[in-house]
């Protein structure tokens, strides 16, 4: 697997684990300790949606910006820069998905349904709760590549990194014999 990739869904990973962890520790638990828990931790978890929404697709508008500044950088770019764009394009689009999904299905009135039977509301609550983390690591995955693509992309055009692995190694050439003319005219 791709370093890039790895290091991203690492990170996601050990936030899901950690809530995985915290749910494991509250115990099993009846019906109706369920639903009032499933109760409590409703308007966090819509918020946790609402915030990864509307973070996930600022990152998503946002990277149009990126690939601009990546087209007009001093040293071409190789077709990796552009694979992982793509990748945390599709894992941005992926993590919006999710929780318009999950948003949508917690804002059914299920706690005030009296057609679904208590012994439902373990499930209803652990389901949730695996959701929220599934969310929450994903969005951190998300940084976590955001993070490394804007540091490659500040190294490259920022600082003129030319031995950069992202850097495509005859345009560099190229313009460096480009430059060497320009400076003996």
């Amino acid at each position: 697997m791709n370093p890039f990739i790895r290091k991203a869904f690492l990170g996601g990973f050990v936030s899901a684990l950690i809530m995985g962890i915290g749910t494991y520790f509250l115990g099993a638990l009846s019906g109706f300790e369920a639903m009032e828990l499933f109760s409590t931790s409703l308007s966090g978890i819509n918020t946790l949606c609402n915030t990864v929404i509307l973070g996930s697709s600022t990152i998503l508008a946002l990277m149009l910006t990126l690939l601009s500044l990546s087209r007009a950088a001093h040293s071409k770019l190789n077709k990796e820069h552009y694979h992982r764009v793509l990748t945390l394009a599709k894992a941005v689009s992926i993590v919006i998905i999710t929780s318009v999904i999950t948003l949508l299905l917690l804002n059914l009135p299920i706690t005030e349904s009296s057609g679904v039977p208590r012994s439902w509301y373990s499930a209803i609550y652990y389901i949730s709760l695996a959701m929220a983390a599934i969310i929450g690591g994903g969005f951190i995955a998300v940084v976590t590549m955001l993070y490394s693509t804007i540091a490659n992309v500040i190294l490259i055009v920022g600082y003129r990194m030319e031995d950069h692995p992202l850097v495509d190694s005859e345009d560099v050439d190229k313009a460096n014999k480009e430059q060497q003319e320009q400076e003996n005219e």
